[in-house]
Order: structure tokens, then C-alpha cells, then sequence
């Protein structure tokens, strides 16, 4: 009897402490960006899995370079709301929370998403519908008149001198 109820208190905390591993979030935030994948994977548990270019800047070389962040979905709403954005190339932020613990059932990362945001173009942006389809042509600077006017030295060219003389 003693056996059992020790065996069962060990069960109980082994239980809450994954619980608490998986259940409980470490931290949250947000990433905005364009998914660039999104599927529904897995051998024994299909969960929704996806793939966020979130783009940046390179301070070591000076250049844009992609950044991705992989991510996991539960609910099946926000996985249509994703499935919707991939399927129109839109902008989406994602709010996350991370798990200390992943378990296979519920994803293949430690990132969740709960919640879906579409990110809407910026006024006057190319390429969205009802937008202008190509930039406006910039008008140049009048040209002067440099025609002689009574009283008026016509202005002289100057002579170019090269930078250096062989």
C-alpha cells in the first residue's frame, strides 16, 4: 500500500512538472514578415508547421539577408488565416509564446502561434489593387534660357582640367 501511494505522488509530480514545462509559456512576442511556407506534416501526429521570412540587414557585409523563423500552429483557424496569407503573398505579423518543452504532439518547434495579423500596404504602395501600377514620372528642373539679353554677359563655359597628367 505504502509502495502504491508513493508510486502515485511520484506520478503526480512527474505530471505537474511537465505540465508546467509544456503548458506554461516562456516568453511571447510578435515577428512580422511573409510566411514563405506553410504544411501540414508529420508521421503518427500531423501538426501545422511554417516558415516566416522575416528579412534584415546584415551589419557584418552591408547587405539584406533572409532571416527565417520556423514556427508551430494548433489551432485550426489561425492555420487557415496563415493558409490565406500564403496563398496572397501578404504581409503577417504572428504573435507567438515560446514552450520550454516541446512535446511531438503539439508542434516541431518551441514557438506557438496564437494569433494572426495581416499586415496592410502602406498608402500609395506599387503592386496592390487600386494602386497607382507604376511610379509617377518626376518632372525635371525647367531649363534656363541662356540666351543673350540685352545688358547680360552670356555665362562661360569652364574649362575641365584632368585629375592627373601622365
Amino acid at each position: 500500500m505504502r509502495g502504491l501511494l508513493y508510486f502515485l505522488l511520484f506520478l503526480f509530480v512527474v505530471l505537474g512538472i511537465l505540465y508546467v514545462l509544456t503548458g506554461w509559456s516562456f516568453s511571447d512576442g510578435e515577428r512580422a514578415g511573409t510566411v514563405s511556407k506553410f504544411s501540414r506534416r508529420g508521421y503518427i501526429f500531423k501538426t501545422y508547421e511554417g516558415v516566416l521570412n522575416v528579412g534584415g540587414f546584415s551589419g557584418e557585409t552591408g547587405s539584406l539577408t533572409p532571416q527565417f523563423f520556423d514556427f508551430s500552429v494548433k489551432d485550426d483557424n489561425v492555420a487557415k488565416q496563415i493558409t490565406d496569407a500564403v496563398k496572397t503573398g501578404q504581409r503577417v505579423t504572428l504573435h507567438y509564446e515560446e514552450k520550454m518543452l516541446r512535446l511531438p504532439w503539439n508542434g516541431e518547434t518551441k514557438y506557438y502561434i496564437t494569433n494572426v495579423e495581416a499586415v496592410s500596404p502602406p498608402p500609395g504602395a506599387y503592386g496592390y489593387p487600386g494602386q497607382q501600377n507604376y511610379p509617377q514620372q518626376q518632372q525635371g528642373y525647367p531649363q534656363q534660357n541662356y540666351s543673350q539679353q540685352p545688358g547680360q554677359q552670356q555665362p562661360t563655359q569652364q574649362q575641365t582640367v584632368p585629375d592627373s597628367v601622365l
